[in-house]
């Protein structure tokens, strides 16, 4: 008795099944990583977004000191700490996403330039004493750090599959950010005055 199509039907809907089902489960599978990978990259795009909203805080941050010394060391400190996580986020980008860790490297060293200066004469102004002296009359300007924010937004959405990766942007007298190195940049000092005075404080003989 030969093969019939009887027997070739009942083999091979079985195997269509196994072969049906595992190449689901592997494109499910294969979506859910993508899936995963794009999630792990927001959020690590947004934490990273986060550290330069907190470095242009800090010179509303220093106008407001009390101007006790555990409040100068919190500040600069929290500055310190603010470099570190920059770094961390930038190695982490050249990592996961070269393209974005360009954009990011150019947004920290903007942000470093224009918050950096307004930090330096932040701990130049005179110290507020009163609830009404919290409220600054002036707005610290951010237009570079803005600038710089939109493109490394723009690159982050491109790269999530969002949109278009941006055109590179040009500095004076530079051909490319792309092989720009993270400036770490001096961490911004109270003035001696303060500082001087922080000495007194931990040592009353310095004051005699």
């Amino acid at each position: 008795m030969g093969w019939t199509a009887v027997q070739t039907t009942a083999v091979l809907v079985p195997v269509i099944a196994i072969v049906g089902a595992a190449l689901t489960a592997l494109l499910t599978y294969g979506l859910n990583q993508r899936s995963a990978r794009r999630e792990r990259r927001a959020r690590a795009f947004g934490e990273a977004l986060s550290v330069i909203e907190d470095y242009a805080e800090m010179p509303y941050r220093i106008r407001r000191r009390s101007g006790t010394v555990e409040a100068r060391q919190q500040l600069t400190e929290e500055v310190s700490r603010i470099y570190s996580r920059l770094a961390f986020h930038q190695a982490l980008l050249d990592i996961e996403a070269p393209a974005v860790a360009a954009a990011y490297r150019l947004l920290a060293n903007e942000a470093k330039a224009e918050v950096g200066e307004q930090m330096k004469a932040a701990w130049q102004k005179p110290l507020r004493t009163t609830d009404a002296e919290m409220n600054l009359e002036q707005h610290y300007d951010r237009s570079r750090v803005d600038a710089a924010r939109d493109h490394c937004v723009a690159t982050m959405r491109a790269t999530l599959g969002k949109g278009n990766l941006p055109p590179s942007p040009k500095r004076p007298g530079r051909a490319s950010v792309a092989g720009d190195r993270l400036d770490r940049g001096p961490v911004p000092l109270p003035p001696l005055a303060e500082r001087d005075q922080s000495r007194v404080e931990r040592d009353p003989e310095l004051g005699q």
